[in-house]
């Protein structure tokens, strides 16, 4: 079987050898974001050295669903196109030129969690079991018959990179699983349970702004679910128009008596500083980056 990549990050890489591994299956186009576009995703990858491995040309495109790539699309005359990792929506051209044969995944147990920014509100949301789906893509928002789906817990500390890294092991089983299911013809089409359906909204780097108010398990979590591979979370550093952006940061179960304002720091160590939040508590920043790399003062104020 013929199959066409469309990707732009880590997930796409992952297709790539997972196809280029498959008995039965032969890659010959990759599509990509050239580098210059590669602000649009903060994970993105260069795909070059996979699509090389795997013997299969690569092209870049701003827009799927332009002519010509339609047109190179078609002339590899695949029997399955996998969307995998590129953040544009499908369009009736684009569509046409990849047939009936369109697979996507989604890093949620569809349909729930239909959307965007899915790992991080996975954590904000304190969602207990996530997963993966490959699906049917069809003329609505991931909401294609099921293809494949598997479960994962997620641990109570989770952070974007950890889950974003499961999620790359979980895809590539699932691949594994499907590619054989579709050369044997045995693939699944299992329509979704609208009643279930659920949608995140997309975010930005300006949704990792922290607000100081909120509990120091909330800011914590904020923390956990805006971190690497994404932009992470922010706050103004004191006395400055500058960001500090917050990588790693842990509950502060040692404070002690203190009255501060939310966003004062109220502790220094080797390891960090500790920032008193809205609800009394605080957290103890472990990685940041900016301000010079230097620990705030004590007592200065940070977000404004």
């Amino acid at each position: 079987m013929r199959a066409v990549i469309i990707g732009s990050v880590d997930s796409s890489r992952v297709a790539i050898e997972a196809v280029a591994r498959a008995p039965g299956w032969f890659l010959p186009l990759v599509v990509t974001l050239p580098a210059s576009l590669s602000h649009r995703h903060s994970d993105y990858v260069d795909l070059r050295p996979a699509a090389d491995a795997a013997g299969a040309r690569l092209i870049e495109a701003r827009d799927v669903n332009a002519p010509e790539i339609c047109a190179a699309i078609t002339a590899a005359s695949p029997d399955h196109v996998f969307v995998i990792g590129w953040s544009q929506i499908c369009r009736e051209p684009f569509m046409q030129a990849a047939g009936d044969g369109l697979i996507g995944y989604h890093p949620a147990p569809l349909p729930r969690m239909r959307g965007r920014a899915v790992i991080p509100w996975t954590i904000l949301n304190q969602e207990p079991i996530t997963g993966g789906t490959l699906f049917w893509i069809d003329a609505g928002v991931d909401s294609g018959p099921i293809l494949e789906q598997r479960f994962i817990h997620v641990a109570p500390d989770e952070t974007a990179g950890s889950l974003y890294h499961r999620h790359m092991q979980l895809l590539e089983r699932m691949l594994d699983d499907a590619l054989q299911a579709l050369v044997a013809g045995t693939a699944r089409r299992e329509p979704q349970d609208e009643r279930f359906a659920t949608w995140t909204a997309g975010r930005t780097v300006e949704s990792g702004r922290i607000d100081w108010s909120a509990s120091a398990r909330d800011v914590e979590r904020l923390i956990r679910a805006a971190g690497r591979p994404y932009p992470g979370a922010r706050t103004l550093a004191p006395s400055s128009d500058d960001d500090l952006i917050l990588w790693q940061a842990r509950l502060a179960f040692e404070l002690g008596h203190h009255l501060a304002m939310p966003g004062q720091i109220v502790g220094r160590s080797e390891r960090g500083f500790t920032v008193f939040c809205g609800d009394g508590a605080a957290i103890e920043v472990t990685e940041w980056e900016g301000g010079g790399g230097t620990i705030p003062k004590m007592h200065a104020r940070l977000g404004g």
